[in-house]
């Protein structure tokens, strides 16, 4: 299981906090040198200076910074906004984001920044198990966003990258039926429909020879079902990778031991969990659920101090079969994609997951049709199921139990045919809004 850097990925992780100490204090001195918009913030929070911030074993008392708080940062004059501290010179590239809930976001990148982010990604997919002069596919169209720079990650592990990009699926399977690429790399919801295309087809996808499915982008492919799906569909290893588009593209990453994904960012991000209701932060144990909340800590472009991702993730820690030490972990969901079903937290894909346990009586694609606009939704909670031919007639019986014994939630079961709910290209929509 090679490393790319294993004097840093395989260090005892028990040192790691106080080697990133002297970095994170410096950072701090940097915010207040260079960003405006931190030194306001931090002195409205008390903290007139850096020696008043201190160091990481007090991170928890400084504030958070909001998403929605950098969106309100931006002018016309300042587009990506207020926390920038490079100058324009400075910059060597600019990513955005989709803009899917308002406006992009710009992300600006130094040559340091950058070379931070390539070795991110690098380790990140190294732990996959691909290795030099192996040739993968890459069904992203990633350009314009933070995704872009973890495809750098490719040249620099020496793979031999075919950008294909998603939206048209006949040229993609072309490319894995004549290239014969030993890796694909695509969002988990775009597989399964690969896998589907070429079932309805008749093709034999085990025989393409891809060993490996580098997954990403959105949760599932660490879903126990979903990935037993996915590995018999195309005859691979499935392992997946998570970025955080203002933090650092693929901060985190699986190795071939399945255990979670590994921590990838050591040395240039420091991480926290914390309780996504109050705030409070967590102890970092083995099974410890909570909101991921990120800090750079060598970031000259626009650094951010403890964002709250809105990833509600589950930590495993202790040293892996691979050797790597940090931290691992399994995103479950976003808080802000949660449903409260009489008081109950639900997240859209902990509840595909559950379903997935009757395959292959279904197909793995879902629906969840909320009645009423919002978060907080009455029982029973709609939900479409599609099933295969065959399927046994108490089928939705039997998952709408499943469902409550597991998540404590009441549903309604609908079951409808295969290939009746939507498919993608490349992140999965999981519920339909009301």
């Amino acid at each position: 299981m090679t490393m790319v850097e294993p004097e840093i990925e395989a260090a005892p992780w028990d040192e790691q906090a106080a080697h990133d100490d002297s970095l994170y204090r410096d950072q701090i001195a940097y915010l207040f040198e260079r960003s405006p918009f931190y030194q306001g913030k931090l002195a409205r929070a008390g903290f007139a200076t850096p020696a008043a911030v201190g160091g990481l074993e007090r991170i928890a008392e400084l504030p958070f910074t909001e998403k929605d708080e950098l969106r309100r940062s931006r002018a016309r004059d300042e587009p990506i906004g207020a926390h920038r501290t490079a100058a324009r010179e400075e910059i060597v590239r600019i990513y955005s984001t989709s803009g899917t809930t308002g406006a992009p976001s710009y992300i600006p990148l130094t040559a340091s920044d950058l070379e931070v982010w390539v070795r991110t990604s690098a380790r990140s997919y190294a732990a996959s198990g691909v290795g030099r002069g192996e040739r993968l596919v890459s069904a992203y169209n990633a350009g314009p966003f933070v995704a872009g720079a973890a495809l750098d990650a490719f040249a620099r592990l020496g793979l031999c990258h075919v950008p294909v990009g998603s939206g048209n699926t006949e040229r993609l399977m072309a490319a894995v039926d004549l290239l014969k690429p030993n890796a694909v790399a695509l969002t988990p919801s775009y597989a399964l429909h690969l896998a589907e295309w070429a079932e309805k087809r008749g093709l034999d996808l085990p025989r393409a020879g891809v060993k490996r499915l580098m997954v990403a982008g959105e949760p599932g492919g660490g879903e126990r079902a979903t990935r037993a799906r996915l590995e018999a569909a195309w005859g691979a290893s499935v392992t997946e990778a998570m970025g955080i588009g203002d933090i650092s593209a693929s901060l985190w990453g699986e190795c071939e031991a399945k255990a979670g994904m590994h921590f990838s960012g050591r040395g240039f991000v420091h991480f926290e969990l914390i309780d996504p209701a109050s705030g409070a932060p967590l102890e970092m144990r083995d099974g410890a659920e909570g909101e991921l909340v990120l800090t750079h800590l060598v970031n000259r472009s626009a650094p951010l101090l403890r964002f709250r991702t809105r990833d509600h993730v589950r930590f495993a820690v202790g040293r892996c079969a691979c050797g790597r030490t940090a931290p691992r972990l399994r995103c479950i969901g976003r808080t802000d994609d949660m449903l409260i079903v009489r008081g109950v937290d639900l997240f859209p894909s902990a509840l595909r997951e559950v379903v997935n346990e009757f395959a292959p009586e279904v197909t793995g694609v879902i629906m969840i049709r909320p009645r009423a606009a919002g978060v907080r939704q009455e029982p029973p909670l709609p939900v479409s199921v599609e099933v295969a031919e065959g399927a046994s007639r108490d089928l939705a019986e039997r998952i709408r139990a499943r469902i409550r014994a597991a998540l404590l939630v009441t549903t309604e079961i609908e079951l409808t045919a295969a290939g009746s709910l939507p498919r993608s290209e490349y992140k999965s929509k999981l519920v339909e809004k009301a």
